[in-house]
């Protein structure tokens, strides 16, 4: 279970106060995968950071019975003058997993060969991807926390193992899901939420989900 409890979040953005969420309370159950659906710039990634507790929130709490992922894509754990070798063997430490096989593993699916051993500074923005995506499906997780989508690469071959995985992964998992496209919820999650203004409302399905967003973004 994850849940917010009065939670708010807000930022100054040197004009004015932002406000991302405005004493929310909601719960994701473990089985019950949740798309969000957010206008750009509402602050859809700084909920995905909460509620993987890389940002904290101004008031209320955030509770995790479960384990959260990290946010797909996500780069603030990668050190980038080391080499994708000596990340994957600290983030396997950071989780108590075994670094020879988080290793492994993510020179496998990343499939980048020499630049594994180089730092990650050097790499491509492509190669950047696949890597991170490989750290994230080399552990499990009851909760995935998806920003945006899967990431696109141009390697065909790395689409397909890693769509493949993260397919099996979702058969016994939870996936969180935020974009402003309800395109993008449809391929992992029955339930939806819409944020807006701060507000943060739940519905039983996406398509109720789909017209009140619809509504709330061309009003």
């Amino acid at each position: 279970m994850l849940e917010f409890d009065n939670v708010s979040k807000s930022f100054w953005t040197g004009k004015q106060r932002k406000v991302i969420l405005d004493r929310a309370s909601f719960r994701i159950e473990l089985g019950n995968s949740l798309g969000i659906l957010a206008p750009n710039g509402t602050g859809k990634t700084t909920i995905v950071n909460m509620m993987a507790g890389l940002e904290k929130p101004d008031e209320g709490s955030i509770r995790k019975t479960c384990r959260v992922s990290f946010p797909l894509g996500f780069m603030g754990g990668v050190v980038q003058k080391h080499s994708g070798r000596e990340n994957a063997r600290f983030i396997a430490r950071l989780y108590g997993l075994d670094p020879d096989y988080v290793e492994a593993f993510s020179r496998w699916l990343c499939g980048i060969e020499e630049y594994f051993d180089m730092p990650v500074g050097t790499y491509s923005a492509g190669m950047k991807s696949r890597f991170t995506f490989s750290l994230l499906l080399a552990m499990e997780f009851d909760i995935y926390l998806i920003d945006e989508g899967m990431p696109s690469t141009t390697d065909v071959e790395f689409n397909r193992k890693a769509g493949s995985i993260l397919r099996d992964r979702l058969k016994t998992s939870t996936v969180v899901v935020v974009s402003h496209q309800a395109a993008t919820l449809e391929k992992f999650c029955r339930s939806a939420a819409v944020l807006h203004n701060g507000q943060l409302r739940m519905f039983n399905t996406l398509e109720e989900a789909k017209r009140m967003y619809d509504y709330a973004t061309q009003s």
